[in-house]
């Protein structure tokens, strides 16, 4: 009960200090993430909380709805025509927001925009199966890849956002990062760079009106001032709350927790391409078993995360339950870290970002320190998250580094070809037995077949040590009570979905 107090009046100074108080207006809902997006240009980030800025304003072909299952959104049908053809049939009288119509020329401008390797876009997954889009009229095209790839329906439910072609080749990619035009369900404002993203509604959005009428997303990087807008009414929804904060957002019944085991995967990512203790195998190792991640979860997220021997959640497509955590044994690393040369000890670096996960800085942190306990001078070094994307971006978070993925394809694919295939966006790590499991994974549309490849896969993957470890979020969200919501497994905000009880 002290703890809690303590908490309180902690809270209570927070609020007199930053002048939070007066509430949101009625038609207008306020959503808190930790940090800004680096861009709003839709095809070049993997972040989530761009991308839960730009679903509200583009609309991707497909959609996994409420329930987290795959349906059209602006395809009304799609079919497999052979291996390497999917055809999709596409609504008609959509129009983007500066009045463009939507067409089969859109989808061919938007896709071919992504893959073309001039353009240097971060979003490459698709770029390395697609060769083409071919128009069979004006509302069917004809999707063919270099290859097959069975993925290609889920991937494009987070990917490929719809773009109008006269817009962006009048005014270029500069332009569409900070005054994005969509067909979806709201209109930018404007962009304060790290003050506020405001929207508002798209009346004539091809689903109807949305009911909530004005948004404006708030990049809060520290978890106090989020609680305390949400106590105010100044934000209706607040996003990775730590576990101690938890029974404040119950205040007064203005607001309520809300939980769900999230698809993002949190995980300490080794660079075994620039030389050092990390590319060493042993040294991997001797990482792994070095960190108590058990007592890490327990302790440092009181228990909200799921500890995984694999890249993949129970939920994705390509796990395997029978891959089990690296075990917690300081005297094999001590014994793993003199084969390997380090008996002396050695220098080790942890990057991680401040405030973009829950608790992620005392993650590293707690990490650095069972590191020491075996010898390894390990340190932390945080960084601000749009500095650190770009780090991760140019692979330049060497040794090691915190980092989350949140696999919205569900997909083995959506995970391992982007952060563990040599050369690949994220990717800092290189196997060729892995690299080539993972293009035959790809490639194959037996999915019986292709659960066998990401079972190798994976086993590769720990066998080698690509990750220290890895575990399963659990989303903790604050919400308004007047707010009608209920958080998604893939940390999606819709607010089309979203309505206002009162």
């Amino acid at each position: 009960m002290k703890t809690v107090v303590t908490q309180l009046s902690a809270v209570l100074l927070i609020l007199l200090t930053f002048g939070l108080a007066g509430g949101a207006p009625k038609d207008t809902i306020v959503i808190a993430q930790g940090v800004d997006p680096t861009t709003l240009d839709p095809h070049n980030h993997y972040e989530t909380p761009a991308f839960n800025v730009c679903l509200n304003i583009f609309d991707t072909l497909l959609q996994r709805n409420e329930q987290l299952k795959i349906e059209p959104l602006l395809a009304t049908s799609y079919k497999i025509v052979n291996e390497t053809t999917w055809e999709f049939n596409l609504r008609k009288g959509v129009k983007f927001h500066n009045g463009e119509n939507f067409d089969a020329a859109s989808v061919k401008f938007s896709l071919e925009r992504m893959i073309d390797p001039k353009n240097k876009l971060r979003q490459v997954q698709v770029g390395q199966v697609l060769d083409h889009v071919d128009l069979i009229d004006p509302y069917k095209v004809h999707l063919v890849t270099k290859k097959p790839y069975p993925a290609l329906d889920a991937t494009l439910c987070s990917v490929g956002s719809m773009l109008p072609p006269k817009y962006v080749q009048e005014k270029g990619a500069a332009q569409i990062a900070l005054n994005p035009i969509g067909t979806g369900p709201y209109k930018l404002v404007r962009w304060a760079k790290d003050d506020q993203i405001e929207l508002r509604a798209n009346e004539d959005y091809w689903r109807g009106a949305p009911k909530i009428k004005k948004v404006i997303f708030r990049p809060i990087p520290e978890a106090t001032t989020r609680v305390a807008g949400l106590q105010t009414r100044e934000v209706d929804i607040i996003v990775n709350i730590p576990p101690h904060l938890e029974r404040l957002m119950n205040w007064r019944g203005r607001s309520v927790v809300s939980k769900v085991p999230s698809v993002r995967v949190i995980f300490l990512a080794f660079d075994n391409l620039k030389g050092g203790p990390a590319a060493d195998r042993r040294f991997r190792q001797a990482v792994a078993q070095a960190i108590d991640l058990e007592t890490i979860i327990k302790k440092v997220l009181e228990g909200n995360a799921i500890r995984l021997g694999s890249p993949l959640t129970k939920d994705q497509f390509g796990y395997d339950s029978a891959l089990k955590p690296y075990d917690y044994n300081p005297e094999m690393a001590k014994k793993l870290l003199a084969e390997a040369g380090y008996a002396k000890g050695v220098d080790f670096v942890i990057n991680s970002p401040n405030g973009r996960y829950l608790n992620d800085k005392d993650i590293a942190e707690a990490v650095a320190g069972d590191l020491r306990k075996v010898g390894i001078n390990a340190s932390v070094k945080t960084h601000e998250w749009g500095n650190y994307m770009t780090m991760t971006y140019r692979h330049a978070a060497d040794p090691a580094y915190l980092l989350g993925w949140g696999n919205t394809s569900f997909d083995a694919d959506g995970s391992l070809y982007a952060l563990l295939r040599t050369g690949q966006v994220l990717s800092s790590f290189t196997n060729p037995k892995l690299d080539s499991l993972l293009d035959q994974g790809q490639a194959t549309m037996d999915q019986n077949k292709r659960l066998k490849i990401y079972s190798e896969a994976c086993k590769v993957i720990k066998e080698d040590v690509a990750w220290a470890f890895a575990y399963q979020q659990m989303d903790i969200y604050g919400v308004s009570e007047r707010v009608n919501w209920k958080p998604r497994a893939d940390e999606r905000l819709v607010v089309f979905d979203m309505s206002f009880k009162r």
